[in-house]
């Protein structure tokens, strides 16, 4: 087969691989350079609780790769989810059967966005008005004490009389994310309900990448400090240059670039750190961008354990990480459940590859949960945070194809 030929037959197979999303039933991963769809659960790693939990689990995914691959079965990959807080259970099977290909390429003409005509009621939490006073208070806190980032976030209900269509809704969010990374993973049903009743489904488009894991070459790419982009594009431009060269974003980038290095650092023979940051797009945001590239000292060194070791970083949670995230658990009025987890895939050989679940919605039948945040250091002006939580959630809602529908009133 010619180059061409099974180009094409591989951007075929990744749009039926798409196409062939089950909520319920199926794990999808889409990354700019190949496509994942999980089908069927084989087993599910267990949950241990207890404060060790989180630092436990690459033990546990390891053990149940190794029951499978022993019961001949060939399919040994765990994937799935796991929660911001360690000390909730992950959401992580191996599935029965797998699918690869290629990245994800959509013809604009044959396959275009699709609105989802479905009108739906909206409640902020917390309100706006809340949400500022949540800054102030972690701005005062900063002032008198070692907190040096925090990063606190909203969530928007939206609920409807129909269904969700999440085929639907995953197809809009790939067709606008081919340089990031495109999920929707099965969450465990609430408790008190019967199974297959209450179904939930995380669903989204990060641009952000936790860490990968390639034989013995490692990459994680951390963004933090961003800005909306404008229309115009000498604006546009401005926004980009003014981002670059700005003192409180380059505090904040710097924040997370060390604690993701110091994080890797034991883990690696070799680790390169960029020297200052770049600026990657998505097609409503500018971020600040650092691709932190390593080579492992052990190949008993899994992309979960780096996962692990990296989750949470101050680019979701802030800086130092225990006191960040007490301050989220007293300011911020809400459960974040699996957002700003992560989400992704870990082989028996321990390659994978592990998302920073941002840009995302929490979905049961009739209602969608979508969240922002943002980034906040000293410096920071409450209005300035509020205004980029409502543009990373016009963000998600134009992605997703709802931009008609709902309407995110300051």
């Amino acid at each position: 087969m010619k180059t061409t030929e099974r180009a094409v037959a591989t951007q075929k197979l990744a749009a039926q691989l798409l196409e062939s999303y089950e909520a319920g039933s199926s794990f999808f991963f889409a990354s700019p350079r190949r496509t994942l769809l999980a089908q069927g659960t084989f087993a599910t790693v267990p949950h241990v609780g207890g404060t060790s939990s989180l630092a436990r689990l690459p033990e546990r995914v390891a053990a149940v790769l190794s029951e499978a691959r022993q019961a001949d079965h060939d399919i040994p990959v765990a994937v799935g989810a796991v929660p911001f807080d360690g000390r909730v259970p992950a959401q992580l099977v191996v599935p029965m059967t797998i699918q690869r290909a290629g990245p994800l390429v959509f013809d604009d003409v044959a396959m275009p966005h699709q609105g989802v005509p479905t009108r739906y009621t909206v409640q902020p939490v917390p309100e706006p008005a809340a949400y500022l006073d949540g800054v102030a208070q972690a701005l005062k806190l900063m002032e008198s004490g070692p907190l040096r980032k925090v990063v606190l976030s909203r969530s928007l209900h939206l609920s409807s009389t129909t269904p969700i269509d999440l085929q639907r809704l995953l197809h809009n969010l790939a067709r606008r994310n081919p340089s990031g990374y495109t999920f929707a993973a099965d969450l465990p049903t609430r408790p008190g309900l019967m199974p297959g009743e209450g179904r939930r489904t995380l669903i989204g488009a990060s641009p952000e990448l936790l860490v990968s894991r390639s034989g013995m070459q490692v990459l994680a790419n951390p963004l933090a400090g961003s800005i909306p982009r404008s229309p115009d594009p000498v604006e546009d431009q401005a926004r980009a240059a003014a981002l670059l060269q700005s003192p409180k974003d380059l505090h904040e980038h710097a924040v997370v670039i060390d604690a993701v290095a110091e994080a890797m650092r034991p883990f690696c023979k070799t680790l390169d750190v960029p020297a200052k940051p770049s600026l990657v797009s998505t097609q409503t945001m500018w971020h600040l961008s650092s691709r932190i590239v390593g080579e492992l000292a052990d190949p008993s060194i899994t992309s979960l354990t780096l996962a692990v070791a990296l989750h949470p970083t101050p680019a979701v949670c802030g800086y130092p990480t225990e006191l960040a995230h007490a301050t989220i658990g007293h300011i911020e009025p809400f459960d974040r459940g699996y957002y700003t987890g992560t989400v992704g895939w870990c082989d028996v050989n321990g390659d994978g590859q592990w998302a920073v679940t941002i840009r995302c919605a929490e979905a049961d039948e009739n209602s969608l949960r979508l969240f922002a945040g943002a980034g906040i250091v000293a410096g920071s002006k409450p209005e300035s945070e509020l205004a980029e939580t409502e543009a990373k959630f016009r963000t998600m809602l134009v992605a997703m194809g709802l931009g008609q529908g709902v309407e995110v009133k300051p």
